[in-house]
């Protein structure tokens, strides 16, 4: 058995239960492609676990539209900008160890 830095080696959970060590990861579009393809067979069950480390905020957003999104802090401090289907906005602080769940279509 080996350990993988989850800042640069994912984690897949499909269908079964299983869990799987991604390949490194390159934070291209072609790497979620190809993840997409490997696990195909296991929709919209299937979870992505990785680990992302800021130093400045992160300026875009993003949605997914499937699956709720669960946003961890590890460190520091996260004010976290939602934005509901409805168009319902709020802003989330999180400390160390706190997290929030992004329904499916928060942005």
């Amino acid at each position: 058995m080996s350990a993988y830095p989850l800042n640069s080696r994912p984690i897949h959970l499909g269908l079964g239960a299983t869990a799987e060590v991604e390949p490194a990861f390159t934070n291209e579009m072609s790497w979620y492609e190809g993840y997409l393809a490997r696990h195909e067979d296991d929709g919209t069950e299937a979870r992505l676990v990785s680990l992302y480390t800021f130093s400045a905020p992160w300026p875009m957003w993003e949605m997914h539209p499937n699956g709720a999104e669960v946003v961890l802090c590890t460190e520091g401090e996260i004010t976290l900008h939602q934005e509901d289907p409805d168009g319902t906005t709020r802003q989330v602080v999180l400390k160390p160890g706190e997290y929030v769940i992004n329904g499916p279509g928060v942005w």
